[in-house]
């Protein structure tokens, strides 16, 4: 799919783009201010929107239902968690799903958006930082994930998908005031921000490596326990189209047991799951 069209290779010496920056430091600065406003309430709202943003969001649709193809689920559902995905902030689902797609296919070689090989800072967020940004511009990242680009709803969802943050925020400020507004939004967004970006370098540095794949992708409990499951990277590089990353017993994959939830619910349909070999799995559970 993505052979037709050119691929940029990561650019380290790209100018600042300055309203990416901006955005992460007013950012930073409102999840350091919550601090000064300590609500339970704020801060229990924050733990659910995270749930929606990263779990149902980012994990299952933006990743093994939109890029991977992992399962299928009605239309209305996947819009729903879709808009899930957008209270993340990371993009809309063309952009997330075009780059990701991009990194499967030149995963730690020349065209990979965000490889360690460019340094552990590129792969965290730097990568971000320079360049272009390409969050809204549906028409170049429409060559990478056709399938989404011919879907009206999904490019009218990339086109605003910073809006359910905005009204969500301004809806909580209204009821709360300032810790309704720091907690659930400025310090939940943050924080879901760089726990998604450690999938990008830390699962690419730190780790073990159960399957030898081509690039240097690596499980971490550490970073599954923070994205719902996402850290069982190198799992997930060897069967890419697998909605389960965590494969042996121990390996705790919170986004995997909804989407079989879902599929024993009757919702998720086509759930294509990887496992271990039978050997290895006899001997782990020994």
């Amino acid at each position: 799919m993505l052979d037709s069209v050119v691929v940029p290779v990561a650019d380290t010496h790209a100018k600042p783009n300055w309203a990416v920056i901006t955005f992460l430091v007013v950012f930073h600065i409102g999840a350091i201010a919550a601090f000064f406003f300590i609500d339970w309430t704020a801060i229990a709202i924050a733990f659910v929107l995270n749930w929606m943003a990263l779990c149902l969001g980012i994990g299952m649709s933006y990743h093994r239902l939109l890029t991977h193809r992992g399962y299928k689920v009605p239309k209305w559902m996947e819009y729903f968690l879709t808009l899930c995905a957008t209270l993340a902030l990371e993009g809309g689902p063309i952009f997330w799903v075009a780059t990701h797609r991009i990194h499967h296919k030149y995963s730690d070689l020349p065209g990979d958006p965000h490889s360690p090989h460019e340094g552990g800072y590129w792969a965290h967020v730097g990568w971000i930082l320079v360049g272009e940004s390409k969050h809204t511009n549906t028409r170049l990242m429409a060559k990478f994930a056709p399938d989404l680009a011919k879907d009206k709803v999904h490019c009218f969802i990339s086109r605003f998908h910073y809006m359910p943050v905005v009204l969500i925020g301004a809806g909580l400020f209204a009821v709360g005031g300032w810790p309704f507004l720091l907690w659930p939004t400025f310090f939940r967004i943050t924080a879901g921000l760089h726990f998604t970006w450690l999938v990008n370098s830390a699962t690419h540095m730190w780790g073990s490596r159960r399957f030898e794949t081509r690039d240097d992708s690596r499980n971490s409990w550490w970073v599954a326990m923070l994205t719902f499951g996402e850290g069982w990277h190198n799992n997930h590089h060897a069967h890419p189209v697998s909605v389960r990353h965590g494969l042996a017993w121990y390996e705790l994959d919170i986004t995997w047991l909804h989407i079989k939830l879902f599929e024993k619910l009757g919702i998720a349909k086509n759930v294509k799951e990887a496992t271990l070999p039978t050997r290895e799995t006899e001997q782990v559970a020994a």
